[in-house]
């Protein structure tokens, strides 16, 4: 028998999701694949955006393009359908996201997201992180100590210069 108190696993890991997407909160989320790291991540930047983050100050990092561009297509599902859904269905989703909060202010600004988002000069920046280090390095050659227009060795020739070298 169990107590009254005692959580179902999926609420249990709800709650842990819930608070790993806190943007008040530091955290680190690692996890086995098809855990929801990515749905804590979108669900983290939708918190930032409906706590009125400026769209092009958020930067999301992934290790693939893949991941990159599941990711920004996600973000961009979800704030098209808060634009469009009933309110019933954009209560739901975003008690969802939340919790237990006062939704009232929440919805006006959830079914704007998606027109600032996109009107958001340079956009909401989720890449990998390959080229936000390329972007940076790009930006501040001097600083890191390498030629200003430097450019990055293709695979191919990265190998032949390998074997070379070992030569």
């Amino acid at each position: 028998m169990t107590s009254a108190r005692a959580s179902s696993p999926t609420a249990l890991a709800t709650g842990h999701q819930r608070r790993a997407a806190d943007p008040g909160l530091s955290v680190w989320v690692s996890a086995s694949a098809g855990s929801g790291k990515t749905k804590v991540l979108r669900d983290r930047v939708l918190r930032l955006l409906l706590d009125d983050a400026k769209p092009e100050r958020i930067l999301c990092l992934t290790f693939t393009k893949a991941g990159a561009a599941e990711m920004s297509n996600r973000v961009a599902i979800t704030l098209a359908e808060w634009a469009s859904i009933s309110d019933v269905a954009l209560q739901k989703q975003l008690k969802d996201l939340l919790g237990d909060v006062a939704l009232t202010d929440y919805k006006a600004k959830a079914r704007g997201l998606f027109a600032k988002v996109l009107d958001a000069p340079g956009g909401m920046r989720i890449e990998t992180i390959h080229a936000f280090c390329q972007s940076l390095l790009r930006r501040f050659p001097l600083e890191a100590g390498i030629a200003p227009h430097f450019r990055l060795i293709e695979e191919q020739d990265a190998t032949a210069m390998l074997a070379e070298a070992r030569e």
